[in-house]
């Protein structure tokens, strides 16, 4: 699929993943739409990046909230042909700890904000996808979902973090069956260990350890990065249904403690 003149969602767009790549898309000439719950970011991203860009508030766990933003999409650009889910939110945790068993609400926010918000997405849009003219390929649009190499790879005290991101891939491929006939492609890219605000608070030395940790090239991931493989896979139709690691060949370790 062509970018240029096409319309974009971007969840978590104010930083990290999601503005890197509502940059590259608004460069590359697609209009976006920049979701996040954060207003004062949102709304200075939007300024930053220019061309047709919007920020619309959203809450990617709440439905409602998701298809209200949607609506507005619709209302200010006509409809949606790429939506990039990049909201998501972390946290290690064991479930039973030096202050005991972790509160029940630990594991469903989670999986609400990282699982349930990308499949929310999907839910708002896909009948708007649907109704676009397809192109000379009869394609209508494409799903960028992003989940982690902690779907394979979690760490202690990841177990609601690896779920969320392990159903993210599970649910690629089903999707990708689910559309196909309507023209609408599905992918996942799983990060490794990438220099976003979620990192941002680690001390140097804690940075350079996890750069050790990564094969080659050994350093943490540039947002640039995620960026480019997810134009790449705008452009690349043949590419469907597959969860692509984005980790330099990090493989996670057992790392006991």
């Amino acid at each position: 699929m062509k970018t240029e003149n096409q319309v974009a969602i971007v969840t978590g767009g104010a930083s990290g993943l999601g503005k890197a790549t509502a940059q590259a898309l608004v460069q590359s000439g697609a209009k976006v739409a920049l979701f996040d719950m954060n207003a004062e970011n949102g709304a200075k991203a939007a300024a930053e990046l220019g061309g047709e860009t919007i920020f619309v508030p959203a809450n990617v766990a709440d439905h409602t909230s998701v298809d209200d933003a949607v609506a507005q999409v619709r209302n200010a650009f006509g409809t949606v042909h790429i939506v990039a889910s990049c909201a998501g939110i972390g946290g290690s945790t064991r479930i039973l700890g030096k202050k005991g068993l972790v509160a029940p609400e630990w594991f469903p926010n989670i999986v609400n904000v990282n699982l349930v918000g990308t499949f929310n997405l999907v839910r708002s849009t896909v009948a708007l996808i649907s109704e676009n003219p397809p192109d000379e390929g009869g394609e209508r649009g494409v799903y960028i979902n992003t989940a982690s190499i902690a779907a394979f790879d979690g760490q202690i005290g990841q177990a609601a973090y690896s779920a969320s991101k392990g159903g993210i891939v599970s649910m690629t491929l089903t999707l990708a069956r689910e559309f196909a006939n309507t023209g609408i492609r599905v992918m996942t890219i799983l990060p490794g260990i990438f220099d976003t605000p979620l990192l941002g608070t680690l001390p140097p030395e804690a940075k350079e350890r996890l750069n050790k940790q990564v094969p080659f090239p050994s350093r943490l991931g540039q947002v640039e990065e995620y960026a480019a493989l997810a134009l790449h896979i705008i452009n690349n139709r043949y590419l469907n249904g597959e969860s692509i690691r984005l980790d330099g060949a990090l493989r996670m370790g057992f790392g006991r403690r």
